[in-house]
Protein backbone atom coordinates (compact mmCIF):
# COMPACT_ATOMS: atom_id res chain seq x y z
CA UNK A 1 0.00 0.00 0.00
CA UNK A 2 1.40 3.39 -0.98
CA UNK A 3 1.34 6.33 1.41
CA UNK A 4 1.25 10.10 1.05
CA UNK A 5 4.22 12.28 1.89
CA UNK A 6 2.46 13.41 5.06
CA UNK A 7 2.00 9.84 6.22
CA UNK A 8 5.60 8.96 5.28
CA UNK A 9 6.81 11.97 7.28
CA UNK A 10 4.74 10.82 10.24
CA UNK A 11 6.00 7.24 10.03
CA UNK A 12 9.68 8.22 9.78
CA UNK A 13 9.68 11.35 11.93
CA UNK A 14 11.29 13.27 9.05
CA UNK A 15 9.65 16.49 7.82
CA UNK A 16 8.02 16.38 4.40
CA UNK A 17 10.29 19.26 3.36
CA UNK A 18 13.35 17.04 3.98
CA UNK A 19 11.78 14.22 1.96
CA UNK A 20 11.16 16.59 -0.96
CA UNK A 21 14.72 17.96 -0.63
CA UNK A 22 16.20 14.45 -0.80
CA UNK A 23 14.07 13.70 -3.85
CA UNK A 24 15.31 16.84 -5.62
CA UNK A 25 18.91 15.81 -4.94
CA UNK A 26 18.41 12.23 -6.15
CA UNK A 27 18.78 10.60 -2.74
CA UNK A 28 15.26 9.21 -2.86
CA UNK A 29 13.61 7.79 -5.95
CA UNK A 30 10.82 9.94 -7.31
CA UNK A 31 7.48 8.56 -6.13
CA UNK A 32 4.49 7.73 -8.22
CA UNK A 33 1.80 10.37 -8.38
CA UNK A 34 -1.90 9.85 -8.00
CA UNK A 35 -4.07 12.89 -8.69
CA UNK A 36 -0.93 15.02 -8.36
CA UNK A 37 -0.05 13.67 -4.90
CA UNK A 38 3.15 11.79 -4.17
CA UNK A 39 2.55 8.16 -3.24
CA UNK A 40 5.38 6.20 -1.69
CA UNK A 41 5.93 2.44 -1.50
CA UNK A 42 6.56 0.84 1.91
CA UNK A 43 10.32 0.56 1.24
CA UNK A 44 10.56 4.37 1.07
CA UNK A 45 10.42 4.46 4.89
CA UNK A 46 13.42 2.11 5.06
CA UNK A 47 15.35 4.32 2.62
CA UNK A 48 14.58 7.39 4.74
CA UNK A 49 15.75 5.64 7.91
CA UNK A 50 18.98 4.77 6.09
CA UNK A 51 19.42 8.40 4.97
CA UNK A 52 18.94 9.65 8.54
CA UNK A 53 21.43 7.11 9.90
CA UNK A 54 23.97 8.14 7.27
CA UNK A 55 23.50 11.79 8.23
CA UNK A 56 23.84 10.96 11.92
CA UNK A 57 27.07 9.13 11.08
CA UNK A 58 28.41 12.37 9.64
CA UNK A 59 28.05 11.60 5.96
CA UNK A 60 27.56 14.47 3.55
CA UNK A 61 24.80 14.41 0.94
CA UNK A 62 27.41 13.63 -1.73
CA UNK A 63 28.71 10.71 0.34
CA UNK A 64 25.18 9.44 0.86
CA UNK A 65 24.62 9.61 -2.89
CA UNK A 66 27.83 7.61 -3.46
CA UNK A 67 26.73 5.14 -0.79
CA UNK A 68 23.69 4.34 -2.92
CA UNK A 69 25.73 3.80 -6.11
CA UNK A 70 27.22 0.69 -7.66
CA UNK A 71 29.88 -1.25 -5.77
CA UNK A 72 33.17 0.37 -7.01
CA UNK A 73 32.01 3.93 -6.40
CA UNK A 74 30.43 2.98 -3.09
CA UNK A 75 33.57 1.15 -1.94
CA UNK A 76 35.80 4.16 -2.63
CA UNK A 77 33.55 6.41 -0.53
CA UNK A 78 33.32 3.82 2.25
CA UNK A 79 37.09 3.42 2.48
CA UNK A 80 37.60 7.20 2.62
CA UNK A 81 34.88 7.55 5.27
CA UNK A 82 36.36 4.74 7.38
CA UNK A 83 39.76 6.48 7.34
CA UNK A 84 38.07 9.74 8.38
CA UNK A 85 36.22 8.00 11.21
CA UNK A 86 39.41 6.32 12.41
CA UNK A 87 41.09 9.73 12.60
CA UNK A 88 38.13 11.24 14.45
CA UNK A 89 38.22 8.35 16.92
CA UNK A 90 41.92 8.95 17.54
CA UNK A 91 41.27 12.66 18.03
CA UNK A 92 38.46 11.88 20.47
CA UNK A 93 40.67 9.48 22.40
CA UNK A 94 43.31 12.20 22.74
CA UNK A 95 40.65 14.63 23.93
CA UNK A 96 39.44 12.04 26.45
CA UNK A 97 42.97 11.53 27.75
CA UNK A 98 43.50 15.28 28.04
CA UNK A 99 40.27 15.82 29.95
CA UNK A 100 40.81 12.80 32.20
CA UNK A 101 44.25 14.07 33.14
CA UNK A 102 43.07 17.68 33.54
CA UNK A 103 40.30 16.51 35.89
CA UNK A 104 42.84 15.14 38.33
CA UNK A 105 45.87 17.40 37.68
CA UNK A 106 46.70 19.86 40.42
CA UNK A 107 48.81 22.17 38.25
CA UNK A 108 47.37 25.69 37.85
CA UNK A 109 48.39 25.69 34.17
CA UNK A 110 47.69 22.35 32.48
CA UNK A 111 50.16 23.14 29.70
CA UNK A 112 52.96 23.36 32.27
CA UNK A 113 52.19 19.89 33.62
CA UNK A 114 54.99 17.45 32.70
CA UNK A 115 52.59 14.51 32.41
CA UNK A 116 50.34 16.46 30.04
CA UNK A 117 53.32 17.59 27.99
CA UNK A 118 54.46 13.98 27.73
CA UNK A 119 50.99 12.93 26.52
CA UNK A 120 50.99 15.69 23.91
CA UNK A 121 54.45 14.68 22.69
CA UNK A 122 53.17 11.15 22.20
CA UNK A 123 50.29 12.30 20.04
Amino acid sequence: MRVTIGRLAEITGVPASAIRYWERHGLLPLPERQSGQRRYPPEAAERIVLLRKCQQAGMTLAEIADFQQEQPRRQAMIQAKLAEIDQRMLDLEHARQLLAHAAQCGKPDIVACPTFRQQMAGW
